[in-house]
């Protein structure tokens, strides 16, 4: 007995050594990625949410009244201002539902917070929402209607509690996209974008109802046409603004996008319920911005759940990228867009972007990271990990340089050091992996680890690519494996 013991014992130590002496070392991609996920900590030392004064104000003392007939547009963002001048503090919107035919517009040190039973449902005539403000549309900055909810320039700002914030999109903002054959925004946004194109000075961009007076004097600076424009506002919106924090409300039905960052620094978005409105309703993006903290979020939209932009051609080249942007414990899911998603506005550049713990129950695209030969600009710096998809019906993971929408000009976007560890899908839709590089700037130093595509229609289909790195990739049950 004590003969097998020993056997036993000398066996096991010469499995143990075999297989310690067989491991590989960590390839030059698998370090970078272990390096990359410890940069997470000193960004989270910086994205620290706003803290406000104890002062309660209630919007009822100015006359706010939720019966869904009075219109609350000034008096919420009386009780906002009053607020603000005091020192800051807390508004609350108690129980009910409160029309509002017009922007409400946040200030400084404010926390406006939505009790559980209060919604904000918000009127669909575009002449409530001038004077038209400065704004990004798709990437390109312009003056157009005012967000539903706005701030510019602002510091410590906050939008929290349960309530809901409705938009109302489909009794009037959804037929701007679908009226007409989508003719009425198509016209507009082929103008706004050859404005872009042609460096037209931003005051010159005037959509919206064709009105801006900047310098107060009555009349038209100049450069309207005083016709209606058909660019749909943004339901959430925030541009240059710092120390923000959105927490535990509801959103639905957004006439645009529905949580829009634009040049904003240290945000907090979490513990929201994002619904979906009509088409282009994405539900955060930050666009950009900043040290951005996006956790446990319920995001269910027609559109992409998430995308991180960083403005649309030429007009973004020397604007602020985004960049240190964290995404935690989330799920979505997705009609027509991408589960997540980098672009297609990026020209700014997207950098240092952390995914992990992503939940996706359907989608079109799984991770996509789009854009054309228009952009320039840059994405890298990418980590995703501990994705599960349940269904995507046209690709799991694409990396593109080919998105619609190409002008005829020739600027490769770089990208570069993509780092996606432990996705699995069950469905991947017709082509699992779809990476489209051009030849002289491929798509290079990507790290494909524990991805596991259970159903595909097809095999990946990879072009100008080049030091990619496959570990123990399987697509239809087959270990992929790709060679240069």
């Amino acid at each position: 007995m004590k003969k097998y013991f020993l056997h036993a014992i000398c066996l096991l130590t010469l499995i143990c050594y075999v297989g310690c002496q067989s491991s590989p070392e960590p390839s030059v991609l698998q370090q970078q990625a272990k390096i990359g996920w410890g940069q997470q900590d000193s960004i989270l030392q910086r994205i620290i949410p706003p803290t406000f004064p104890e002062k309660i104000v209630y919007a009822s003392d100015f006359g706010a009244t939720g019966d869904s007939l009075f219109d609350n547009h000034q008096a919420i963002n009386r009780a906002i201002e009053a607020c603000h001048e005091q020192g800051g503090g807390k508004v609350v919107v108690q129980k009910g539902n409160y029309l509002i035919h017009g922007s409400i517009v946040l200030r400084s040190n404010v926390n406006l917070h939505l009790e559980k039973g209060a919604k904000l449902s918000f009127g669909v005539n575009p002449h409530d929402y001038t004077p038209l403000v400065l704004s990004r549309w798709e990437g390109t900055m312009l003056y157009n209607y005012a967000p539903l909810i706005q701030a510019y320039q602002q510091q410590n700002i906050a939008i929290t509690g349960e309530g809901i914030i409705e938009g109302n999109t489909q009794a009037g903002w959804a037929a701007w996209k679908r009226g007409n054959g989508g003719n009425n925004q198509k016209a507009d946004k082929k103008r706004l974008r050859q404005k872009g194109n042609d460096s037209i000075p931003v005051a010159q961009r005037v959509f919206g109802n064709g009105y801006l007076d900047l310098n107060g004097d009555g009349k038209d600076d100049g450069f309207g046409d005083e016709k209606p424009h058909f660019l749909r506002p943004s339901l959430i919106e925030f541009l240059e603004c710092e120390n923000i924090l959105l927490e535990g409300f509801t959103t639905q039905n957004p006439p645009f996008w529905s949580i829009h960052p634009i040049f904003c620094r240290n945000v907090t978005i979490q513990n929201l319920n994002i619904l979906n409105g009509t088409t282009n309703d994405d539900g955060i993006d930050p666009d950009g911005s900043q040290d951005v903290l996006i956790r446990n979020c319920q995001i269910h939209t027609d559109d992409d759940p998430i995308a991180i932009k960083a403005g649309r051609d030429q007009d973004a080249w020397d604007k602020m990228p985004s960049r240190n942007i964290i995404v935690r414990n989330c799920t979505v899911s997705s009609v027509v867009g991408n589960a997540f998603c980098i672009g297609s506005e990026m020209s700014a550049g997207v950098s240092h972007v952390f995914v992990e713990n992503y939940t996706v129950t359907k989608t079109k695209h799984g991770i996509n990271f789009k854009c054309n030969l228009d952009r320039g600009g840059f994405i890298r710096e990418v980590f995703i990990r501990e994705v599960t998809i349940d269904t995507a019906t046209k690709a799991a993971v694409v990396f593109q340089m080919d998105y619609k929408g190409w002008r005829g000009n020739h600027y490769p976007t770089e990208i570069q050091r993509i780092y996606l560890q432990d996705v699995d899908v069950e469905w991947g839709g017709k082509a699992p992996i779809r990476m489209a590089g051009v030849s002289e700037k491929p798509i290079s130093k990507v790290l494909l680890e524990n991805v596991q595509i259970t159903s595909a229609e097809e095999a990946p289909d990879l072009q100008f690519v080049e030091q990619i790195e496959t570990k123990r990739v399987s697509i239809n049950r087959q270990s992929f494996l790709w060679e240069e």
